[in-house]
């Protein structure tokens, strides 16, 4: 278990705990109250639509809510130590986006065990930095603009020991540590072209997510 720094949140101080393996248990369910958002970044614009508009990869995003729904797993990627995030991935062609949502989280997390609770009603896109683009579509031999993410709310139903930052190991690992964040902690921690996103998705998620109550107020 790693000690992480206290996220700079005016909402919350309560400290950040980064694992390699299982933190304390979770608490029981409680009825949904809505949290306190920061304000969005002054950087970047979000876009909501019905449909993925063109230019844009396809991508599911995944918001891993603990079993008492309090808190969000957020994981550290191990390229960006800095750069905390939820997880997501590309649909691969034809696939149905909650299916891709479940092999993402099985791929990156390593976890099963888990319900789908929500999903966001539209596509949110982002635009990619320049040099995060060159980067990407380098990688992928593409010319994408940005990501078009349908989001969905997941459940974990089982034990933190089996999430597994090796995934099911039909990928590269992506993430080098793990922990569970509140929602502000989450767009806090987020890279700045990710946090208008996060705000939107979090937003849509809000009335199935508990206040912690550990947190000071």
């Amino acid at each position: 278990m790693v000690a992480a720094a206290a996220a700079r949140c005016c909402l919350v101080v309560n400290p950040i705990v980064a694992h390699h393996s299982r933190p304390a248990p979770s608490s029981a369910l409680r009825l949904p109250r809505r949290f306190a958002r920061p304000s969005s970044s002054p950087l970047v614009a979000v876009a909501s639509m019905d449909a993925p508009p063109p230019g844009y990869r396809t991508n599911v995003g995944i918001c891993l809510a603990d079993p008492s729904l309090t808190k969000i797993f957020s994981a550290s990627r191990i390229d960006i130590p800095s750069a905390w995030q939820m997880p997501q991935g590309g649909i691969d062609e034809g696939e149905d986006p909650r299916a891709a949502a479940v092999r993402e989280l099985r791929e990156e997390t390593g976890v099963t065990s888990a319900e789908i609770v929500a999903e966001a009603p539209n596509w949110l896109t982002y635009d990619f930095p320049p040099d995060v683009r060159e980067k990407l579509n380098a990688r992928w031999g593409t010319n994408w603009e940005g990501q078009a993410q349908k989001w969905f709310l997941f459940r974990f139903t089982g034990k933190d020991d089996e999430i597994n930052l090796n995934g099911d190991g039909s990928e590269k690992p992506e993430f080098a540590e793990w922990t569970w964040m509140t929602p502000q902690q989450v767009i806090e921690k987020a890279v700045d072209f990710k946090k208008p996103v996060y705000e939107e998705a979090l937003k849509h998620f809000a009335p199935y997510l508990q206040s912690d109550p550990t947190a000071s107020s």
